[in-house]
Order: structure tokens, then C-alpha cells, then sequence
């Protein structure tokens, strides 16, 4: 007979089962016990990431991804690279009239560069001509001339008629007239501020053995001073209001922008130019607002601006004012910068010969006597102030001889 095993039964192992899991949750307490606790903060609220923007594309006011914001921006540095904008209304202009003007626009403006170049290389051979026999020194002085001319910008392709979205222009000449990033930039002194009271890691003048805090970046900081900042929209919103204030109490310079305020209603297209250039503003008076100041090419000369739809399209603008070097003008204003002879350099010509007319070294010895006068009498200070400093060197040996001889004599 085979011997018998001896079973523990099943209530025996779940029992011990048990007992040991339950030691085992024992030491487990135990040992998270002993582990230090987080704190308190840590438990409650969570640290923000960083808002690492780069270094390209800056937070902006709204958002960049909209057409508006691009336009805005696009506006924004037309204003402030074009010394000179000519503003017209269009009426229901069709796809094919704007092609026309803009067409005959670019023919006159090439054309225009054209001749200027060959007048400038006409002259630059006219002078190798007559220097042929001169010294080095003149050759020197062609030479640069040739560098002159041959580095002239041509303006028929920057020139260009575009149009407008009113509201959108309205508001970047609001900013490009109430905000200046360097003086905003000063007087807030936002980088100061940013780099040694809040240094952020983002910053590349932070040094990595700096203490900083992990925190996101504010949209709302000085440092983001491009044009699209929140910085600049509110900025230019106080100006605004200074000087609408200003302008009704009389009190202070009136603002261009009210000036150009009128302006801005109804469809708009702009006639940018990169330099103030009358000989290039006149010919696009002539072809866009004809006048007898500035008469329309004859059919002879430019046949196609001639054309049903070119013309149709001209008579659908009309010009409403220009901004020239920030200033407003309106068009007396406008055809008298387009008659200037021989622009800027004519206009400094007539100012020279102005000059010597009535008089020119009478205007300098006025100009100099103001300088003269206050350099003599400086001058007769210094003389005088010396003669004391002597005076009063001579008198001090003699006092003191003087007080000698006074006991010896008692």
C-alpha cells in the first residue's frame, strides 16, 4: 500500500496568499514614507512651458496668417521706404483698363530712363573729348564721374500702380505716424529691463550660468517692437488720441495724418516712388491726371495710350493728393514738385543763384557776425581775467613786505 501525502487544504494556501501580499503593501508604504514628498506648489499648479518665438517671426498683434495682417505689413514699409505716394480714387476700373495704364505707365518710365542714360553718357563723352590733354587729375575726376552714371538707379521698375485696401492703409499710416520704435524702444528702455532685471533663456545675451525663470515669453514686452507688435498698436493708439486732444486745444504741432485723414474714403490705388524724382513725377501726370501743366502724349508719339481701354480707365482716376517727405500735399502742390527743372540739383541751382543775387557774402558776414561778436567777447574775458590773476600776484609781495617792515618800526 503506496504511503499517503499529506495536502494542505485550499483554504489553508489562500490564507497565507493573502498574508503575504499584505506584507509586502506593508514595506511599500513603509518605503514610500521615507521618500521626500513634492511640494506643496507643485501639487496645486503647474509650470508654464517657454514660448520659444523665433527669431523670424515675432508674436504680432494679430494673427500673421491672415491676409489683413500681411497687408497691414506690406503697407507699413511702403509708407516709410517711399518719399513720395501719389493717391488716386478708381472708379469701377475693369481688369483690362488696369492693364493698359499699367502698361503705357511702365512704356513712359523706361523710355524716360533711357534717354536720361544716353543724355548722362553724352556729356560723360563730351568731357573725355575735351579732357583728352588734361592732367591725371582730371582723369581721376572722369572716372568718377563715369562711376556716377553708370551707378544711376533706373525707376521704371519700381514704380508701380497698385491697389489699395483703404481701411488696412488707414491703419499702418497710423503707425508708421504715432510710433517710433527707437524712441519707443528708449523711453521705455525695454531691453535694459528684459536683460538684467527679467533675463530670459531665449535671450542669446543671457549667460548659461544665469538663473533664470521658466516662464513664457509675454507677447506684451517693449522688445517686440516691429510693426505688427502689440507694443506698436497700443503705442499708436495713445498717440493718436494725444493728438486729436492736441489738434482741438490748439496746443501743439498739427499731425500729418490729420491732414491726410480726408483722403483715406472710398477705393484708393498708390503710385509709390522710391525717390522724389520730378522728371519721373511729371510724366506720370501727364499719362494718369493730364493737364495743360502737363499735357497727354499726342497720338504720334505713344499711339497705345490712345486705346479705348487705356483711356477709358483714365478718366475712371482721379487724382486726390500725394504725401512727399511726410508732409501732405494737394495738387498745386503736386504739379509744382513736378515742374522742378533739373530736379533736386536744379532746384539746389536756383537756390545758389537765388543767393548770389541778392547778395550772398552780405547773407554770410550776417550769418558770421553772431559768431564773431560772441568769440571777440570771449576773447576780452579771457584778457581781462588774466590782467587780475597778474594784478593780484603783484599785490600779494608787497602786502607782505609791508607787514614785516611794521614791527621792526614799532
Amino acid at each position: 500500500m503506496p504511503s499517503r501525502q499529506f495536502l494542505r487544504p485550499r483554504f489553508c494556501i489562500r490564507n497565507s496568499l493573502t498574508r503575504t501580499s499584505s506584507h509586502t503593501r506593508c514595506y511599500a508604504a513603509a518605503a514610500a514614507a521615507i521618500s521626500n514628498a513634492p511640494p506643496i506648489h507643485q501639487t496645486t499648479t503647474s509650470v508654464p512651458p517657454i514660448a520659444r518665438y523665433p527669431a523670424k517671426q515675432p508674436p504680432s498683434h494679430k494673427p500673421p496668417e491672415l491676409r489683413k495682417t500681411q497687408l497691414h505689413r506690406q503697407y507699413t514699409s511702403l509708407l516709410r521706404s517711399s518719399p513720395l505716394i501719389l493717391l488716386f480714387q478708381h472708379n469701377n476700373l475693369k481688369s483690362e483698363e488696369w492693364m493698359g495704364i499699367r502698361r503705357e505707365l511702365n512704356f513712359a518710365l523706361r523710355k524716360l530712363d533711357e534717354e536720361q542714360v544716353a543724355k548722362e553718357t553724352e556729356r560723360i563723352e563730351r568731357l573725355k573729348a575735351a579732357e583728352a590733354e588734361q592732367d591725371s587729375g582730371n582723369k581721376k575726376k572722369r572716372k568718377d564721374n563715369e562711376t556716377k552714371v553708370s551707378a544711376a538707379p533706373l525707376l521704371a521698375d519700381s514704380i508701380k500702380l497698385q491697389v489699395l485696401q483703404t481701411g488696412i492703409f488707414e491703419s499702418a499710416l497710423k503707425i508708421v505716424e504715432f510710433y517710433d520704435p527707437v524712441a519707443a524702444q528708449q523711453s521705455q528702455n525695454a531691453q535694459s529691463r528684459y536683460d538684467k532685471v527679467q533675463p530670459h533663456p531665449t535671450n542669446p545675451k543671457t549667460p548659461t550660468s544665469t538663473r533664470v525663470a521658466n516662464v513664457a515669453q509675454d507677447p506684451n514686452d517693449p522688445m517686440y517692437d516691429h510693426s505688427l507688435s502689440r507694443a506698436a498698436y497700443n503705442i499708436a493708439r495713445e498717440g493718436e488720441k494725444a493728438a486729436k486732444k492736441a489738434r482741438e486745444s490748439g496746443e501743439g504741432p498739427a499731425s500729418a495724418f490729420f491732414d491726410m485723414e480726408p483722403l483715406l474714403s472710398g477705393p484708393l490705388a498708390a503710385l509709390p516712388f522710391p525717390v522724389v524724382s520730378p522728371a519721373h513725377l511729371a510724366v506720370c501726370l501727364s499719362l494718369l491726371a493730364p493737364s495743360p501743366a502737363f499735357p497727354a502724349p499726342k497720338r504720334k508719339v505713344n499711339p497705345g495710350y490712345h486705346d479705348p481701354s487705356v483711356q477709358g480707365g483714365v478718366q475712371k482716376l482721379m487724382l486726390l493728393g500725394a504725401r512727399v517727405e511726410g508732409k501732405v500735399f494737394d495738387q498745386d502742390g503736386i504739379k509744382w514738385v513736378g515742374g522742378i527743372e533739373g530736379g533736386l540739383d536744379g532746384l539746389r541751382a536756383s537756390l545758389v543763384n537765388m543767393l548770389q543775387n541778392i547778395g550772398g557774402a552780405n547773407i554770410t558776414n550776417v550769418l558770421e557776425g553772431a559768431v564773431r561778436s560772441l568769440y571777440f567777447s570771449l576773447e576780452g574775458r579771457k584778457g581781462m581775467l588774466e590782467e587780475e590773476e597778474k594784478g593780484g600776484a603783484e599785490e600779494t609781495p608787497a602786502a607782505a613786505a609791508e607787514e614785516t617792515q611794521k614791527p621792526t618800526e614799532s
